[in-house]
């Protein structure tokens, strides 16, 4: 009788759980059993591990083997554990030894002739191994540099299983080629995707034009506000006729938003490693990604779900970034209003059958909508055809309490002729507008530096009113709007909130009653008195 063990991970959502691989070979009618609550695609490993052995050069031990995955009470699925079971079967085999793979994490797909595939989730896989103590992974070539940024952890990236037999047993390592021997090019990142549109939704890829903030006619209001929403992490909406230039506008929030720290930058790439949305070559995604789903998104697309265990949605795919919903008003309210939990509390919880599954969901939200359905309602020169009641539906599309968690209001008029044909080159370029937005982000960050939080939009409304308040007599307008039911409590927190922000731009070192003012007329549209300094009227 032969035993041996190794380990995988197991992706529950965007987490790994530490699963023991244990290989059982016992006398008996040649057989292979996989139990520990394994899924279909893991199932089918058995067939997968048979061949890859078979085809490696070693023979396939002829003896009653079962194989199990503990702990066998958490759901298991995916190829990634391939190679784990394969070397749990040859330890047990005696072709390599117990004591070499007891300690080592092994994550990867074999193919039928013994490649090893890459797979998802490798860059959380080997974070959870790292936690539990693990030091060696075993992961395919193609994800090394991904399981690489995970620190203090030993990685081997092979090829084959021919290559890390030999490894393991101290033999001469084969020369494998990138590519298999008909010349057809090697499966890699681009298969593993979920969403076809992927590399479209992040705007990571290096081939997409970049697009700067100068490309905007006029619009001084707007570009304005995507500056305090950029500063403060401030949910934006875009409200206005088409070709105004809201889509424009939103696009070039991302070059706004500073570079992700490196432990952001870990968050958000786990969670693309997990949808299977990295780009070949790119590791480690460094800046806040973009993510614009169409506006006929179903609500597993947007706030995450499918068959068994839950996939990451837009909701944590925009994770320290921007999402944009384009032609809000046509999205589905329900799933515009399942947003309303991730938009307050920074992450998404989804329950299925299957699982509960809780995935990171802190992003900025720009939302934009036309005024009616025909787009031209109190546009100038407009003739809108749309009956009062139809107006009144379409704009009830967006609901109340999904407003309240929106800062920032914007009316985006249409451009008029001499804007559009300026050439003086006056517009601000991203490059120096994302210079102001980072000064901004040092103040609040020194402001609250020993506290959780970094940006204005994070700290509750009780920290500001009583550790960071406004000058004496700021906040009247504001307390008199709420008195009138014309402001919530809430709303109240998010105007201080942007308040703060509209001050960190001006140099204030406490909000004054025009920056106050600012930050109201931008919730409400309706200006009181006098704008703050170098505030566009």
């Amino acid at each position: 009788m032969g035993f041996a063990r190794t380990c995988a991970v197991a992706l529950v959502g965007v987490e790994g759980v530490p699963v023991e691989v244990q290989a059982d070979l016992e006398p008996g009618v040649a057989a292979f059993t996989l139990v520990g609550l394994p899924d279909k695609s893991l199932t089918e490993s058995r067939d997968r591990v048979r061949a890859a052995v078979v085809n490696s050069g070693v023979p396939w031990p002829q003896k009653k083997l079962t194989v199990g995955l503990s702990p066998a009470s958490v759901p298991k699925g995916g190829s990634g554990f391939d190679i784990a079971v394969a070397c749990a079967v040859l330890a047990a085999a005696e072709r390599i030894d117990p004591r070499e793979i007891a300690s080592v994490v092994m994550i990867g797909e074999l193919g039928l002739d013994g490649r090893v595939l890459p797979v998802r989730g490798v860059l959380p896989a080997v974070l959870a191994a790292a936690d539990a103590g693990y030091r060696q992974v075993v992961v395919p070539e193609q994800a090394a540099a991904e399981a690489a940024l995970v620190p203090g952890v030993s990685v081997l990236g092979v090829r084959s299983l021919r290559q890390l037999i030999a490894v393991l047993t101290d033999e001469p390592v084969p020369d494998e080629p990138e590519q298999p021997d008909d010349g057809a090019p090697e499966p890699s990142y681009p298969g593993l995707a979920g969403l076809p549109a992927a590399s479209g939704l992040t705007g990571l890829h290096g081939e997409e034009r970049p697009v700067d903030l100068a490309d905007v006619a006029g619009q001084q209001h707007a570009r304005h506000a995507l500056e305090i929403a950029a500063a403060g992490r401030h949910h934006l909406f875009f409200k206005g006729p088409p070709g105004a230039g809201k889509t424009m506008l939103a696009e070039r929030l991302p070059g706004l938003l500073p570079p992700l720290s490196r432990k952001e930058a870990l968050e958000v790439t786990a969670v693309h490693s997990v949808a299977g949305a990295l780009p070949p070559g790119q590791p480690l995604v460094a800046r806040p990604p973009y993510c614009a789903p169409h506006h006929s998104a179903t609500m597993a697309a947007l706030v995450g779900g499918g068959t068994g265990l839950p996939r990451p949605g837009a909701v944590s795919l925009a994770h320290n970034g921007v999402l944009f919903l384009d032609e809000a008003a046509e999205c589905s309210a329900r799933v515009l209003d399942a947003m309303r939990q991730p938009l307050e509390s920074g992450y998404v919880v989804v329950a299925r059958a299957a699982g509960m599954m809780r995935m990171p969901a802190r992003f900025l939200l720009v939302l934009a909508a036309n005024p009616c359905p025909c787009g031209r309602h109190g546009s100038r020169g407009g003739e809108c055809e749309c009956l009062p009641a139809s107006v009144r539906r379409y704009r009830a599309r967006l609901s109340g309490p999904l407003l309240d968690r929106v800062d920032l209001r914007v009316l985006v008029e249409p451009l008029a002729r001499s804007e559009l044909a300026a050439v003086d080159g006056r517009a601000e370029s991203t490059a120096a507008v994302a210079a102001r937005v980072r000064e901004a982000r040092e103040r609040a960050a020194a402001r609250y530096e020993g506290s959780p939080w970094k940006t204005n939009s994070e700290v509750p409304g009780h920290e500001l009113r009583t550790r960071h308040p406004a000058r004496p007599g700021a906040l009247n307008e504001a307390e008199n709007d709420l008195e009138r039911g014309q402001l919530t409590a809430r709303g109240l927190d998010r105007v201080l909130r942007v308040a703060w922000t509209v001050a960190d731009l001006a140099g204030h070192d406490r909000p004054t009653r025009d920056d106050v003012n600012y930050a109201l007329h931008l919730r409400s549209g309706i200006r009181r008195g006098a704008f703050a300094p170098g505030v566009p009227a």
